[in-house]
């Protein structure tokens, strides 16, 4: 192995450990690896800058600012109140309710947005309940990354996928949807057993009094016309989505024109919309492109195929199911964001040997549905686990294990089959 690969090699490791251990916060991890990599030489700064996916950047950027302008209506809270409503108190159809709602919701608007969204509702729903929002909270996260592997925007895994490989709304759609909706089906009706003692301790309903309170005085919108005004240009970027490859568009700035018309037709002040953004986010995907372009640059990954390809004897669905199972293995140790962003470039030169299709959406599926099987496998989880313990209810590491595992098992499970049939057999 030559010295430049070595090199980068030890930083991309170095990198991913940081991240790993959060010795130090993950976007310093990453820019911190990146400034390596041009200081040491491994690439100029404008060799560098070029392995950034705007695309990416801006896209989240633009769905922040959506989904942080349709929260200021009080939509969120009027439906976790009709979740409650709807399920007369009971704790599992509760749990289902939430979960689905959480689901739907991740699928277009990025997951990490979502449970931040919907997690203050969690807790107020779980305070009316009398019990602890931890369940319900943990099936959330799950339900979040099942629900956002369904469409372009609702994982970052996936707003990575589709800006790297070339795949659109409607790709990600017809090939995620189908497995995502299965998943969460067989989630679903898994979480019954998963939760039971939980469930089994909680109150088994709210009287019909306690809910005709809790609907009379908290099921309300605070800004109608916001909030018409929000579900109209979300309406129009998904559709924007829909016909960006025959609009010769991409998804980035479909979903940006939304954002400033959006900010125009609703008049919000300029500085608090870009408070809002998740800029330490921003910069994490920046630093990591660049770590991950030096690492391909010195012919790394396309060892690293060689490798596969040998292993796999050069099979198509062997290779396909390996990076299935590798992407959930691997993205329930380290967050599928960085694993995503690695495995993009391996899965390019695996798929010069192999039909790369099944590749792509094996990593997709894998890396989202792995994600769920800890509490550092997905930035959702670690979002959700970090508001809960400012609330008072901490999600340890070994808890959150004992559901996220069982749940992965049962959506690879899931994941496997349909891959299988659909790009296996049938094709």
């Amino acid at each position: 192995m030559r010295g430049e690969e070595l090199l980068a090699g030890g930083i991309f490791l170095a990198v991913y450990a940081l991240i790993v251990t959060e010795r130090i916060h993950r976007t310093l991890a990453a820019l911190l690896g990146a400034t390596a990599v041009i200081l040491l030489r491994i690439m100029g700064q404008e060799e560098a800058f070029a392995q950034i996916d705007f695309n990416v950047i801006f896209l989240l950027a633009a769905m922040m600012i959506v989904a942080n302008t349709l929260a200021k209506t009080g939509v969120f809270q009027w439906i976790a109140v009709e979740a409650v409503r709807r399920a007369k108190g009971q704790p599992y159809q509760l749990l289902v309710l939430t979960s689905v709602v959480t689901a739907v919701v991740s699928a277009f608007l990025d997951n990490v947005t979502t449970v931040v969204l919907l997690t203050p509702i969690t807790f107020f729903v779980a305070q009316r309940l009398g019990t602890s929002p931890v369940p319900f909270l943990i099936s959330q996260v799950i339900a979040s990354n099942v629900g956002g592997t369904a469409t372009l925007i609702g994982d970052p895994p996936n707003i990575i996928i589709g800006s790297r490989l070339g795949k659109d709304f409607n790709d990600m759609a017809l090939n995620l949807g189908p497995a995502s909706l299965a998943a969460l089906a067989a989630y679903l009706g898994f979480a019954r057993w998963l939760f039971r003692n939980e469930l089994r301790a909680m109150r088994s309903a709210l009287e019909p009094a306690d809910i005709a309170r809790l609907v009379a005085a908290e099921r309300r919108i605070e800004d109608p016309r916001l909030m018409r005004q929000s579900l109209v240009v979300i309406g129009l970027i998904v559709v924007g989505f829909l016909l960006s490859r025959p609009l010769g568009l991409e998804s980035a700035t479909i979903a940006l024109t939304g954002a400033v018309v959006l900010m125009i037709v609703s008049r919000q002040d300029v500085h608090e919309v870009f408070n809002t953004i998740e800029w330490p986010t921003l910069f994490f995907f920046i630093g990591l492109f660049i770590v991950v372009g030096a690492v391909v640059k010195v012919g790394l990954i396309g060892d690293l195929a060689t490798e596969v390809l040998t292993l796999t004897g050069g099979n198509t669905a062997v290779a396909a199911l390996a990076v299935l199972w590798m992407s959930g293995i691997i993205s329930a140790i380290v967050d599928n964001i960085p694993y995503t962003v690695t495995m993009i470039p391996l899965v390019q030169e695996l798929g010069r040997a192999v039909n790369a299709e099944p590749l792509i959406w094996a990593l997709a599926l894998g890396a989202n549905f792995g994600g769920n099987a800890t509490v550092i496998g997905a930035s959702a989880n670690v979002v959700v686990s970090s508001m809960s313990e400012a609330r008072g209810h901490p999600i340890s590491f070994a808890r959150y294990l004992k559901y996220g595992v069982p749940a992965t098992l049962v959506t690879l499970v899931v994941a496997t089959i349909d891959i299988t049939i659909r790009y296996l057999v049938v094709r």
